[in-house]
């Protein structure tokens, strides 16, 4: 089992890691988010939360983040490996 230094040592309000979105693709409703540390963890809608999202729709949240976002965000094992979970926007309420 991976330990968290691994992911990351800084933590962004409300207990999430803290990154940037490297790469979002709202075409294929997939993405990148590189941590603080440097680790690059992929996301994929329907499969990520975004909080503040409006409940419903294919890709719900997916207009709340950019690329070059600085986001907090959660991880998980999948049989695809690690994946984030979910993602916090900054101005998200919390």
């Amino acid at each position: 089992m991976a330990n968290e230094n691994e992911y990351d040592s800084e933590h962004f309000p409300g207990n999430f890691y803290q990154g940037m979105i490297l790469k979002l693709d709202r075409a294929r409703g997939c993405g990148v988010v590189r941590s603080h540390s440097g680790k690059e963890i992929p996301f994929e809608f329907p499969f990520v939360a975004v909080v503040g999202a409006p409940i419903g729709g294919t890709m719900p949240g997916i207009d709340l983040i950019r690329e070059g976002d600085i986001v907090g965000f959660d991880v998980g094992w999948t049989s695809r490996g690690l994946r984030i979970t979910t993602i916090h926007p900054r101005d998200a309420a919390s």
